[in-house]
């Protein structure tokens, strides 16, 4: 009774929410679309997920201390082995297997949060300059491979996730900040390995125009991600129906994986815009009052490398939906269409009840002592 009454509900529904959400806003892509039916499929996949996430959440988390390394090895071999079959769409992410294919780099996201989380347990190194060395080794390994995929979008993800946990384990913040610094320093000599379409991503957003013809390549993507916002309106074609004739003034490529935020602003309006982005804050503040609960070093550095990763992503995408951010291909967790995405996000929702359901004590080295 004790662990049920320790259930973040806050967390469940919020996701039970945002999975709605976007089932909803997945059934607007195919009726606009008129392509494919992945409303059915991602029924499928719910109906697969929160199972998932049951058993995470059920199966007691702490043995995964001695699994993290593990779980990061077979993440990076899964990211070589994507290099062995044809592209799809331009890049290699993609492992097939039947029925559906897999994408290793969501593997690899939870195996860097598992694999740092189980070596900055009970280290103090990390808190001089020297001490960092592993910690980036252990993320810029499975970053520099989806970064060849290519997939830059997955690979700026491992980031935040780095500097959050390294934050809440005790890292030294002025070193932190020098880190920072030295990217962006060196953010020229990135801009260079950049190949041109991932710079002409970057150049479409300081160069977008509101008005006027519609632009081509990049530019055209999110051209059509703001109109279609802004064909929802305040209450959506929910209630108004749809305010114009013209459908081609609805298309969207990737309307119900990249741009998913888009068709339930469509539909519901600014309403159903806020929805997302309501659910997303209260799980992202229920994930951070876990970890701060969390008196087990392991649980809590993994509670706020899951935070960190899912809010990074939710960034992300909605920044790019509206014009904030470059087009990078980052979907939206719980929300956007996605088997593989779906799954594992479902494990760290379910990690996230685990862990708060067993906030646990231990009886060895004190951790997260340091003083700032």
């Amino acid at each position: 009774m004790d662990a049920v009454a320790r259930v973040p509900w806050g967390i469940v529904l919020a996701s039970l929410g945002l999975m709605v959400l976007g089932l909803a806003g997945i059934e607007r892509g195919d009726e606009l679309s008129q392509a494919g039916v992945f409303h059915d499929k991602q029924l499928v996949w719910m109906a697969l997920a929160i199972p998932v996430a049951i058993l995470a959440a059920w199966w007691p988390y702490r043995p995964l201390r001695h699994w993290g390394y593990l779980v990061l090895a077979i993440g990076i071999v899964g990211l070589l082995l994507v290099f062995l079959f044809p592209p799809r769409w331009g890049s290699r992410r993609w492992i097939p297997l039947g029925l559906m294919y897999f994408q290793p780099s969501e593997l690899a996201k939870l195996g860097v949060i598992l694999g740092l989380a189980r070596y900055l347990m009970y280290r103090e190194n990390f808190r001089s300059w020297s001490g960092l060395i592993v910690p980036f080794l252990i993320t810029l390994v499975p970053m520099a491979l989806i970064l060849k995929e290519p997939d830059l979008g997955t690979a700026l993800l491992f980031l935040p996730i780095l500097f959050a946990m390294l934050f809440a384990a005790g890292a030294r913040p002025t070193h932190l900040l020098a880190v920072v610094l030295m990217g962006v320093v060196a953010s020229p000599v990135l801009w260079l390995g950049m190949s041109a379409e991932q710079q002409s991503r970057i150049t479409a957003v300081l160069q977008q125009r509101d008005g006027g013809p519609t632009p081509r390549g990049d530019g055209y993507h999110l051209h059509q991600s703001k109109q279609v916002l802004a064909l929802g309106g305040p209450w959506g074609s929910a209630v108004n129906g749809q305010t114009v004739d013209d459908r081609r003034e609805y298309y969207l490529p990737a309307c119900r994986t990249d741009f998913v935020l888009c068709m339930i602003g469509e539909r519901f309006g600014i309403a159903g815009t806020l929805g997302v982005l309501g659910l997303a804050l209260v799980l992202f503040a229920q994930g951070l009052s876990v970890a701060a609960a969390t008196n087990e070093p392991f649980g809590r550095l993994v509670a706020t490398g899951v935070v960190a990763l899912l809010a990074a992503q939710t960034i992300i995408n909605t920044g790019m939906t509206v014009g904030l951010m470059p087009i990078t291909g980052i979907t939206l967790p719980l929300v956007s269409y996605g088997g593989s995405s779906l799954l594992f996000t479902a494990v760290t929702i379910g990690l996230l009840v685990n862990i708060a359901v067993r906030p646990g004590y231990e009886l060895s080295a004190t951790p997260f002592r340091f003083a700032r």
